[in-house]
Parts: structure tokens; C-alpha cells; sequence
């Protein structure tokens, strides 16, 4: 009889059990179980221990624990000792894949577009898949980096051609970092000083990344101005913050945000930007799909984003997809072969 593999949702996140083991997936908090898998380092998959004594152990890559640890999280009792294999899924420096054994893969965060440094994600094979679905609806698909590029550069050349600065924002890690390897060539380039401090990161990691001045910097330096052109790369978060407002006060730039949900016509008008394009750093609809198809598996558990829209997309193409909730939530299939599912939460 073979190993028998438990796939269920708990008020702490995505839970695994598998081989006498109890792994968590990208938990909300602090769990009691063997493992915990982190499978990057973006705020909203960490979470902070509840006392020092914690002795459960972390998964997850050295880059991914050496960045947590810059944002003010500690993953203590970080193990490199186990039989999982992580694999890169191209979402930001340091994002993997859980594969465990041939049996189960858990994609995290997710993408298989080439974005400057950033390469495709690895596609294991597998029986059983556990996949983010953040974009996970037909409409939306987004157009090629290259032709995004192509536009956002022709926008840029015409507000310099009429002398006015631009503010290019994007997520402080991952986004912002790509942001500064695809338009470095405009001059001259600005970064905000968060991303300056992330940037240096990125190089202490080995990527080879331009390293911008920093804004506050040039702004005591009096390098800035309304009348002549330059480039500062900024937070998206700070779109509605007081920062973009000083700076729309003092400087009257041309703001561009870059942002998967920017496939919607409107989303420039909720983030207040003069443009937004559909530059993400998840798969569309179209990738989500062919990373499905790539691995083959099974049984597809759809979590995150449009889970329930995406796991029927995938039923209508002829998978046996549900969303993990909805199945922990069920309560009611039992599947028994050589990889064993069972819902019991």
C-alpha cells in the first residue's frame, strides 16, 4: 500500500500530511507541525513565530531567509536537512516550489515569463498539484514583457521630449527590482530608498543589478526638479501615501505603475496613476494553464486568487481540479491508490 498523502485547509493556511509528517505551506502564523514551508519572502506568505522556543523547522531557500530577515522576520530553526526538493518558480529572487517525492508539488507563487534577470520557473512532473490562482481567470492574460517594454519606453521618451520627470512604481521587492534592469538605460535614474536598500540586496546575492542613487540623496543634493527630466523608481504601495503626493506637489511627475491587475482599464484610476501596465510577476490565465499541462498531474488543488474560477476552467478542459478550501471544506472524497488524498478538516 502507498504512502498516504492528506491535502487540507486550516484556519492557518494550506496544510500537507505525508508520510507521518505534517508540513504547512506558506502559513498565516505560527503552527505546531514537523515542517513549515516558506516559499518566499513577500509579506503576505511570512509570518512571525509566537515564542522563541518554537522548535517546529523551516523550509525554504537562503536567499528567501537571508531577505526575510532584512523585513524584520526571523525564520528560526531554518532547516536544509530533508528530502523535499525546491525548485525555482521565477517569482522573485529566492521563490521555490515544494515537490515532494513524485506526489505532490506546491507551485507558491509562480511565473514562467523571462523578466530580465528573473528566469522561467522549473515544471516538475506530478501526481498531485497543489496551484496558485491569483490570475486565474480567462480575462486575464497579459500581453508579452516585450511589447509592455516597448510601449512604457515610448511613453517615457515622450514626457522627456517635453521635459518632465516620470515616477515609475512597483512592489519594493521583486517588481521594483526588475523595474531597474529594464529601464536603466534612462538617465538619470532615481530609486527610492527602500528599493536602494533592497536593490543592494539583490547584489549581495549575486544578481548583477544596477544600483540607482538614491532619492533622498539626489533631493538634498538638488539633482531634482519639475522643469527637467529624470526616472525615480518607487513603492506602488506608495501610490495613495504621502509620498507620491510630495512628490506630485513639489515635481508634477508623469506616474506609471506596472501591476498584473493592470490589465483592467480602470485600475490606473483606483492607484490614482496617470498609466498602469499589466506587468506582473504572476502567471496569467494562458501560463497558469500551461503550467498544468507541464506537470501532468492527477488531481489539481487551486488555492489563492480565482481558485474556484480557475479550478472550473480546468474541470471544462477536462482536469480534476477543486479549490483546496472547498475541498477541505467537503469533507467527503476518498481517493485510495499508489498516492492516497483525503479530506478530513
Amino acid at each position: 500500500m502507498g504512502r498516504v498523502l492528506n491535502v487540507y485547509c486550516s484556519k492557518s493556511g494550506i496544510a500537507v500530511d505525508y508520510d507521518q509528517k505534517k508540513i504547512y505551506l506558506d502559513p498565516r502564523s505560527s503552527v505546531e507541525c514537523d515542517y513549515i514551508f516558506v516559499s518566499h519572502a513577500h509579506m503576505d506568505h511570512l509570518h512571525r513565530t509566537k515564542t522563541k522556543h518554537d522548535a517546529t523547522r523551516v523550509i525554504t531557500s537562503a536567499a528567501t531567509l537571508r531577505i526575510a530577515h532584512t523585513r524584520g522576520y526571523e525564520l528560526k530553526n531554518f532547516c536544509n536537512d530533508h528530502s523535499f526538493q525546491l525548485l525555482d518558480t521565477g517569482h522573485i529572487l529566492g521563490s521555490n516550489g515544494l515537490l515532494i517525492d513524485d506526489e505532490l508539488y506546491y507551485t507558491g507563487d509562480i511565473s514562467v515569463r523571462k523578466r530580465a534577470f528573473m528566469n522561467p520557473a522549473v515544471i516538475p512532473k506530478t501526481k498531485n498539484l497543489i496551484i496558485e490562482s491569483t490570475f486565474g481567470r480567462e480575462d486575464y492574460i497579459f500581453p508579452k514583457t516585450d511589447i509592455v517594454i516597448h510601449e512604457v519606453n515610448a511613453i517615457i521618451s515622450e514626457i522627456f521630449h517635453h521635459g518632465r520627470p516620470v515616477v515609475l512604481l512597483g512592489y519594493p521587492l521583486g517588481k521594483a527590482q526588475v523595474l531597474t534592469e529594464l529601464f536603466h538605460h534612462w538617465e538619470p535614474l532615481y530609486a527610492e530608498d527602500s528599493i536602494i536598500e533592497m536593490n543592494c540586496l539583490y547584489s549581495e546575492l549575486g544578481v548583477n543589478i544596477s544600483t540607482p542613487k538614491s532619492y533622498s540623496l539626489a533631493e538634498r543634493e538638488g539633482l531634482l526638479s519639475r522643469d527637467i527630466p529624470w526616472v525615480l523608481i518607487a513603492p506602488l504601495n506608495s501610490a495613495r501615501n504621502g509620498f507620491l503626493e510630495h512628490l506630485r506637489r513639489k515635481y508634477s511627475p508623469i506616474t506609471i505603475g506596472f501591476s498584473g491587475w493592470g490589465i483592467k482599464p480602470n485600475f490606473k484610476y483606483v492607484l490614482g496613476l496617470d498609466y498602469c501596465f499589466p506587468l506582473s510577476d504572476h502567471c496569467d490565465f494562458n501560463e497558469l494553464v500551461t503550467v498544468v499541462e507541464k506537470c501532468c498531474p492527477e488531481r489539481i488543488y487551486t488555492c489563492h486568487g480565482f481558485d474556484n474560477d480557475f479550478a472550473s476552467a480546468l474541470r471544462n478542459l477536462g482536469f480534476d481540479a477543486t479549490p483546496v478550501q472547498t475541498r477541505s471544506k467537503a469533507n467527503k472524497e476518498k481517493i485510495r491508490n499508489s498516492s492516497v488524498l483525503t479530506d478530513w478538516w
